[in-house]
């Protein structure tokens, strides 16, 4: 196990990974704020979704939610329709001009990604990916934590 001053430097490197995620927000659209790209690209990945399920992906309020919705929706990237189960709840999915827009998003991050770490080995690039993948599995099993009780 690692000692406590690692695991407080990891802290603060990862609190640092806030100036890496707010680069990659600036290059969005627009059209399209970075909270709006993360709600497309959970739709993407999920298919058809309720706002319900994607409010609890994003981990966000459901009216923020819902302001992204709206906002998406207006845009024409996303159609909403009824929910044939539930006839009151709306079912959420891209539309091609919504594909289009995560196309655009993931070459504008794919080039800012490319030129901030030209001077990465590839061996680097590996080891980081699968490290935060790794990382982000570790903090996706949603134990419950004695923590926030300290």
């Amino acid at each position: 196990m690692a000692e406590s001053t690692q695991y407080a430097e990891l802290a603060r490197q990862l609190s640092a990974v806030g100036a890496v995620k707010r680069e990659l927000a600036r290059i969005a659209p627009a059209s399209c704020p970075a909270g709006s790209i993360a709600a497309l690209m959970v739709i993407d990945q999920h298919g058809d979704i309720r706002i319900g399920q994607l409010a609890e992906s994003l981990v966000v309020d459901m009216s923020v939610t819902s302001r992204h919705v709206a906002h998406l929706a207006d845009r024409g990237l996303i159609e909403r329709s009824c929910d044939p189960a539930d006839k009151r709840s709306r079912i959420l999915r891209l539309t091609p001009a919504g594909h289009e827009v995560l196309d655009d998003m993931q070459r504008r991050t794919t080039a800012l990604v490319a030129e901030r770490l030209s001077d990465w080995t590839e061996g680097e690039i590996g080891d980081l990916t699968r490290l935060m993948a790794r990382l982000r599995a570790s903090f996706s099993e949603h134990r419950p934590s004695a923590i926030a009780n300290v």
